[in-house]
């Protein structure tokens, strides 16, 4: 009998994958986002085939960049925001999480979003984490009531470009949260002209 289930890495080959992938985060913060994987290889300290079985193109290194940093820079703060009390609090500290890991990966994004890794698939989790959070705030007043997935997705986007007007290493774009998150408070708010379009499924730019 046979499976289909992929064999699971050798322990050498995961502490391969591990050093490539934190040597990657250095070099390209050191280098900029035209770094080279032939100096991630040296710094990770294996050979560039070594690399390129374990990431056979540099769009799948740095889709394993950014999918490690969301999981130690911003699953932590999802985690923490599912827990506090105030549910427009806890959508701040997610979104200014994201962002926050995103300014400090500014080459990494860049190279990503010139290598086409920055899809829309991308974000799943994220925003799949965003949504207890919305509707809770919802529920409880905080957020206004037609805000729907769609605004969620393309306001977190939209944040994320405001990475690309400044300089690294800035924190201007915590003025933009801040303007985002009062939009979506029910003071005030002016009913919105058309329905949500559907995402589309190009490169987030």
């Amino acid at each position: 009998m046979t499976t289909d289930s992929p064999r699971p890495l050798r322990a050498d080959a995961v502490r391969n994958s591990e050093k490539i992938i934190r040597a990657a985060r250095e070099v390209y913060a050191e280098r900029g986002p035209d770094a080279l994987l032939d100096e991630v290889a040296r710094r990770a300290g294996v050979g560039i085939a070594t690399l390129y079985r374990r990431f056979p193109d540099k769009g799948t290194l740095l889709r394993a960049v950014l999918e490690q940093q969301f999981a130690e820079q911003v699953q932590p703060a999802l985690g923490r925001a599912l827990l506090d009390d105030d549910p427009r609090r806890g959508l701040a500290l997610a979104i200014e999480a994201a962002l926050s890991s995103a300014a400090g990966a500014h080459s990494v994004l860049t190279a990503a979003r010139g290598a086409g890794v920055l899809t829309a698939e991308l974000g799943h989790h994220f925003f799949d984490a965003l949504a207890p959070l919305v509707q809770r705030g919802q529920r409880t007043g905080v957020i206004r009531e037609d805000l729907v997935p769609e605004d969620v997705r393309r306001i977190v986007i939209m944040l994320v470009s405001v990475l690309w007007t400044m300089e690294p290493g800035q924190d201007g774009w915590r003025r933009y949260v801040t303007l985002a998150l009062d939009g979506l408070s029910p003071a005030s708010a002016s009913p919105l002209p058309y329905p949500a379009p559907e995402m589309g499924r190009k490169r987030e730019s």
